[in-house]
């Protein structure tokens, strides 16, 4: 226990230099594995770096004006907290005091009371709202860096897609057909549906079949070239 006690001395004295006065925290065991950490009217300007067993902590009365974020995260055994005497400035660094505060009032003895800027000035540090630190900047940068890569992704995958439409619909697809397969029935050319596609099977096979069959309304393909080349922009080539 008293190692412990004197390692949490040393640390408290390391932050010597916030304290005017060269006055350290004093600290007493409460019970196996807490503390009691008192730091009260000593005229610190910040909080020192506290033992993670700390149970007690009064540190009221001194010149205090905002918490550093995440300081008080690691001390989950804390029971009791003095905070008041201090001259908060309530601006956007505060706002992690008053959201611990928020979920945390049964630990705090007295409330801590803003003392500047003058728009707070003499309200509680918990009862400022949300809408008044709309206007701050994100506590973090990767969040702007993220959402700038989604955007830009998104922006790639939309630029890509048009492309593809836009190039689907300038392709010309081109049929060659051989000279030894001119006869093909007009039939045969009808429609391109999968149910059409047996009949244009059976065709081509009664075809090969018969080459000595003439070919029917070979008249009418230039015009059903003409056709699937407009609507459909399909090439038919004889080679």
């Amino acid at each position: 226990m008293f190692p412990a006690l004197s390692l949490a001395v040393l640390l408290l004295s390391a932050t010597s230099s916030a304290i005017a006065d060269h006055q350290s925290c004093t600290c007493s065991s409460l019970l196996p594995a807490s503390l009691r950490v008192n730091c009260s009217s000593l005229n610190l300007m910040e909080l020192p770096h506290l033992p993670t067993d700390t149970s007690e902590l009064h540190v009221q009365n001194n010149r205090i004006t905002s918490v550093s974020p995440g300081l008080f995260d690691r001390l989950v055994g804390l029971k009791k907290a003095s905070l008041s005497g201090n001259p908060f400035h309530c601006d956007c660094r505060i706002q992690y005091l008053r959201n611990w505060l928020l979920q945390n009032k049964a630990i705090v003895s007295k409330e801590p009371i803003c003392a500047s800027p003058s728009s707070v000035a003499q309200k509680a540090v918990s009862e400022l709202s949300d809408e008044y630190f709309s206007s701050c900047a994100p506590t973090s940068c990767t969040n702007g860096t993220y959402n700038i890569l989604i955007g830009m992704m998104l922006c790639c995958v939309i630029g890509l897609l048009l492309w593809c439409f836009r190039l689907a619909k300038t392709t010309t697809f081109t049929l060659y057909i051989d000279e030894r397969h001119s006869g093909f029935e007009i039939d045969s050319l009808r429609s391109l549906k999968p149910k059409h596609r047996r009949r244009l099977h059976t065709d081509y096979t009664n075809f090969t079949m018969d080459l000595e069959k003439p070919p029917l309304n070979m008249e009418l393909l230039p015009q059903v070239l003409d056709m699937l080349h407009k609507k459909h922009n399909i090439k038919i080539k004889a080679t």
